[in-house]
């Protein structure tokens, strides 16, 4: 997977984390576990676009990047 698939797939996230956050428009509630789902991938994909650049920017093969467990992912700091 290179960077730009990983972008691609991060927007496809995003379209759909929206669609969930939309609703079907009846007033119901939100797919609360596939939008945590999206939630949890679109920050595991982020990281690993992150890792990607940094070891680019460092001389390393991006493709060493590996994609971080959820578990670990959503346990850092803002």
């Amino acid at each position: 997977m290179n960077d730009q698939d990983i972008l691609t797939h991060i927007q496809a996230l995003v379209e759909e984390e929206h669609s969930l956050r939309e609703g079907t428009g009846d007033g119901q509630a939100p797919d609360q576990a596939r939008l945590k789902y999206v939630e949890e991938s679109l920050d595991q994909c982020w990281d690993l676009l992150r890792q990607r650049r940094a070891k680019k920017d460092s001389g390393e093969n991006p493709n060493d990047a590996e994609a971080r467990p959820i578990s670990e992912v959503e346990g850092y700091r803002q």
